[in-house]
């Protein structure tokens, strides 16, 4: 649960979703449960929903793409988009040059 929320601190959150786990067994559902501990949390019942879930896959409960991996691809696609545009860059660098220093296409 490494994404931040301005909202809600990640304690605060860390918090709501640890008491969601520990107390699943006081209510007839997982919703009862995060409905009512959203309440006392000032949160949609919602918004607790996914950071239980989310906690649920990073600690390898649920199938699904943990916050680290999801971090780390974003990453990578930002190193990705870099590279593509200094490529682009690099190529038309070489085509300018290429053009000028080419005697047949200076006339």
């Amino acid at each position: 649960m490494s994404k931040t929320n301005k909202r809600f601190p990640v304690e605060v959150r860390e918090r709501a979703v640890r008491l969601v786990l520990e107390h699943r067994d006081e209510y007839e559902t997982k919703w009862a449960a995060i409905t009512s501990i959203a309440q006392k949390f000032g949160c949609s019942a919602e918004t607790l929903r996914g950071w239980v879930r989310q906690a649920e896959v990073d600690g390898g409960m649920l199938p699904g793409t943990t916050s680290s991996d999801a971090e780390r691809i974003k990453e990578l696609e930002r190193e990705n988009r870099e590279l593509r545009r200094a490529n682009e860059i690099l190529k038309s660098a070489a085509s300018f040059f290429a053009r000028e220093l080419d005697p047949q296409l200076r006339r």
